[in-house]
């Protein structure tokens, strides 16, 4: 019933709602898939144009008897008049801010029309605002989006295309009652020293009346467990035996649900608002230690080690997210073992959809503001309207079981810290936004969530990594832009790392989806296009031959770009695992993906995992057992290899709340399987340690076989289970002639969507990568290693019934070896 037209034109569109102009158009036959090939680039005239939207609807006389009606409008994208019936309602120029307009006086019996233009976002922030130019842009690449209030990496980013929407984003209707509504209801939490918890329930209200009545109701799998009523105050009820909620790994994530309503003194119904929340304290720990300051979560009183990614909007259009898709990457997050998420500052404050699942999977989130990179406008009418953001979001969220931080932006002081210093008034300005006006927020609606002002930041607008080894957090760079070596992580003791990263290819089954037959090459047009990093692809490929080979065909070369992405995050993760307690954080850069492109994610845009979420799922494990090997291998004169390495140190870590007794194992193994040395030992397992549980000394088998010839083989038991494994190199794979082998494999179909597959060799077969093309599926680990003669089973979920006779045609696999010529 939703229409829409470019304002120029006559002619109108069937359009959905909510929605926005690229996927109209799309759905109208008017522009090709945005993803595909170059496509992007032909889309800009979009972002320029100025949209109309419209709605017909009809009212009957005893509607218009209401005291009031208002048009809710919970998102405009972004620069919008609305009109009912040709009259003025209102105007936005912010895409986060929701909107109540008292509409009564537009409206009349019968038909009715609506009418929302959209003004160009491109030719506003040309035209407004043109006092303000932030000194440097880092991801814009024409400029200026920092002048209006919009989902910043819709301009570019080094990851996400330019596609500049327009339209009604979240949901927009007419309500209609008494003069009073129940707008809003905040709740706060009080923990006693027994297992009670008192809920407080602050309501807010359209007009404040002291007689009006607020009811509260908890209810815990549909079974009341408290009620009160108060009138003209906050309700207080009492949780007794209250069961708490845990970030993943540490506990169950029980779930209260609140039913909140009020009347008036007339007992006419005013609302009913539903909150569901988990019972929980968060603090963010910055006490004083001999390092310097901890940061840290610390959750029911318990330190939790934030194990975790960076999240980023999960599609480039993002009014059409459900919920389904977010519960792909989400639950894809919980299954890796991770705990936090952090949502970054330069996309959207996400659908209910997403907060409803962190707070059922036990995802802590770390919430940035939507701020990022680039310094922001403060004139006064800039931050009224970040206020106006700021208190909506707030109160919309502060209830949420996962939400564990709210901070101010992402980088901008860390990007521009020169310009701030040397630039009074821009650094009053950025003061003013980051650290007056939103802790103020934060403080005034929330008033439990602790405020951090930008990511990173260590307290002082001074930089250097020696900074963030005594306090705050740190994003470290210098591997992958800097292209430092991948030890370089192990040079830093950071107290929490938000950010770190390294790219790689997506699999050619994603890169199909965009890029057309003849045009597939990595350099090629259309690939260069969905890498949005300017030296992304020399940077991928500088990193992947310090330590594999050339490989045959590009299908390899991809393989081997997501071995290597594996290799560095797993390096720098269990770096900060093996730092705990000092280190208390390691949020890797990213997640997810916008848009099927080369990037940092773990996680394909199709879905698919690379081989990093993969070894997530290992380097996140609660129990893990972790080999430090210190020294490194460099070239000297006459392209000579220099090694340092002469021992290693086998350490475990653990996080999981009960202690647990462990069998620590280690061989030491030449590539044609014999075995020179092996041994283990009985570890206890206590909760946040990470301890050194043993050094071995190879400087007797480096000299007699030297590292090209062998591999160490370590792994944690915890009872009958194996519980963390590790192969360790003691030098880049490039130069260990590993052998090639037969694979084994056979299919024992478990039901019509689930089967086992086993892998066996009889020679050592590192990384491992099997796939069923055609067959969409989810496989329970991949880029594994096989050892000879054992056997590994691997179970596998497939979307729709599937015959062992397929599973068996569809199968291909290879291992590292076999990607060489």
């Amino acid at each position: 019933t939703w229409q829409f037209r470019d304002v120029s034109e006559k002619s109108w569109r069937p359009a959905f709602v909510p929605g926005c102009v690229h996927t109209d158009l799309i759905a109208a036959g008017r522009i090709k898939d945005p993803f595909f090939g170059s496509t992007e680039h032909d889309l800009q005239w979009i972002g320029e144009r100025d949209w109309e939207y419209r709605r017909f609807f009809s009212l009957t006389k005893e509607a218009l008897t209401a005291e009031v009606t208002e048009l809710i409008a919970e998102g405009l994208d972004t620069v919008a008049v609305v009109s009912i019936n040709g009259q003025h309602v209102g105007r936005s120029e912010n895409m986060f801010v929701q909107h109540r307009w008292s509409v009564r006086p537009y409206l009349r019996a019968g038909s009715n029309e609506l009418r929302v233009i959209f003004r160009s976002a491109a030719k506003f922030i040309r035209t407004e605002r043109t006092d303000f130019t932030p000194p440097r842009e880092y991801c814009d690449p024409v400029g200026n989006a920092v002048r209006l209030r919009k989902q910043p990496c819709q301009f570019g980013w080094d990851w996400a295309p330019r596609l500049i929407t327009a339209g009604i984003w979240r949901d927009i209707g007419l309500v209609s009652g008494s003069a009073n509504r129940l707008l809003h209801a905040h709740v706060a939490q009080q923990h006693g020293p027994t297992c009670a918890v008192t809920l407080t329930v602050t309501s807010g209200f359209s007009v404040r009346a002291e007689e009006v009545e607020v009811t509260v109701v908890c209810c815990r799998d549909g079974a009341e467990v408290g009620r009160a009523s108060t009138r003209g105050a906050p309700v207080s009820l009492v949780v007794t035996h209250a069961e708490l909620w845990w970030p993943a790994g540490q506990g169950e994530q029980p779930l209260y649900d609140l039913s909140i309503s009020a009347r008036d003194a007339n007992n006419r119904d005013l609302g009913v608002l539903h909150r569901r929340v988990g019972l929980r304290t968060i603090v963010l720990d910055q006490h004083v230690d001999s390092w310097g300051k901890t940061f840290q979560f610390v959750v029911n009183g318990r330190p939790v080690f934030a194990k975790g990614a960076n999240w980023v909007p999960a599609h480039s259009f993002v009014a059409t997210l459900t919920r389904e898709r977010y519960a792909r990457d989400l639950v894809a997050a919980r299954d890796a073992h991770m705990n936090c998420l952090r949502l970054w500052g330069g996309g959207i404050y996400e659908h209910e959809h997403f907060y409803d699942l962190c707070d059922e999977l036990g995802l802590l989130v770390w919430h940035d503001f939507m701020f990022s990179c680039a310094v922001y406008p403060y004139d006064e009418s800039f931050l009224q309207s970040v206020r106006m953001e700021a208190i909506d979001q707030v109160k919309r969220l502060q209830h949420r079981a996962c939400l564990a931080l709210w901070c101010g932006n992402n980088e901008v002081a860390q990007l521009n810290i020169k310009f701030l210093q040397e630039n009074l008034a821009l650094k009053r300005g950025y003061e003013e936004l980051f650290h007056r006006l939103l802790p103020a927020v934060v403080a005034a609606h929330d008033g439990a969530t602790a405020y951090w002002p930008s990511s990173e930041w260590r307290g002082t607008f001074e930089s250097g990594h020696a900074l963030g080894e005594k306090g705050g957090d740190s994003h470290y760079w210098d591997v992958w832009h800097a292209r430092h070596p991948v030890k370089d992580y192990e040079k830093w003791a950071f107290r929490f790392c938000s950010e770190f990263g390294m790219q790689s290819y997506s699999s050619t089954a994603t890169n199909a989806t965009f890029c057309p037959e003849d045009d597939t090459n990595v350099f090629g047009s259309a690939m260069e296009n969905h890498q949005k990093n300017a030296q992304g692809n020399q940077v991928i490929l500088d990193y992947v031959f310090r330590r594999y080979r050339f490989p045959r065909q590009q299908s390899h070369l991809i393989y081997l770009s997501q071995l290597n992405q594996a290799y560095c995050i797993q390096v720098g993760v269990e770096h900060y695992r093996r730092l705990m307690p000092r280190c208390m954080g390691a949020l890797y850069w990213q997640l997810n993906d916008c848009w099927p492109a080369t990037s940092w994610s773990s996680i394909e845009f199709t879905g698919r995992w690379k081989a990093l979420h993969h070894a997530a799922r290992r380097f996140n494990a609660p129990a893990l057992v972790s080999v430090h090997v210190p020294g490194e291998e460099t070239t000297g004169i006459g392209n000579q290899r220099l090694s340092t390495v002469n021992e290693v140190h086998l350490f475990t870590v653990y996080d999981a709340p009960n202690p647990a007794q462990g069998l620590l194992s280690w061989r030491l193994v030449l590539l044609d399987g014999t075995t020179l040395r092996k041994g283990q030992k009985r570890v206890r397992l206590r909760a946040g340690e990470s301890v050194r549980q043993k050094t071995l000394r190879l400087a007797h088998f480096l000299k007699a076989h030297g590292a090209d010839r062998g591999y160490l083989r370590v792994q944690l038991e915890i009872g009958a289970a194996k519980v963390s494994e590790q192969t360790v190199f003691l030098t880049a794979p490039r130069f260990m002639a590993l052998p090639k082998a037969v694979i084994r494999t056979s299919v024992k179909l478990e039901s019509h969507r689930r089967a086992t597959l086993s892998f066996q060799s009889k020679a050592f077969q590192h990384a491992v990568e099997f796939d069923l093309p055609g067959l969409p599926h989810q496989p329970e680990d991949n880029y594994f290693d096989l050892y000879p003669g054992e056997r590994r089973r691997i179970s596998v979920c497939f979307d729709h019934p599937v015959s062992r006779q397929q599973i068996r045609d569809a199968l291909r696999y290879h291992s590292l070896a076999d990607t060489y010529d």
